[in-house]
């Protein structure tokens, strides 16, 4: 029984890992996970500097997994 919960818990961990890469939200604006940034996501501010150094307007972290997601209107 405990090998049936770890499994599903494992599938859970996976499916909201999985994130889609761009994601259109309320008021047309796109977001693109950064290519620039290394390492975990930690500071709004650094995540916005590093996307406006790729061209997108702002950045913020997000997710599970902490990381950088660049954001301009589409």
């Amino acid at each position: 029984m405990e090998r049936k919960s770890l499994g599903l818990f494992v599938l859970l961990l996976i499916a909201l890992a999985t994130q889609e890469v761009v994601v259109q939200t309320e008021g047309r604006m796109c977001q693109s996970q950064s290519h620039m940034f290394k390492g975990p996501c930690v500071h709004d501010h650094n995540c916005a500097l590093v996307c406006r150094n790729e061209a997108f307007s702002g950045g913020r972290c997000r997710g599970f997994r902490r990381r950088c997601f660049c954001t301009r209107l589409c």
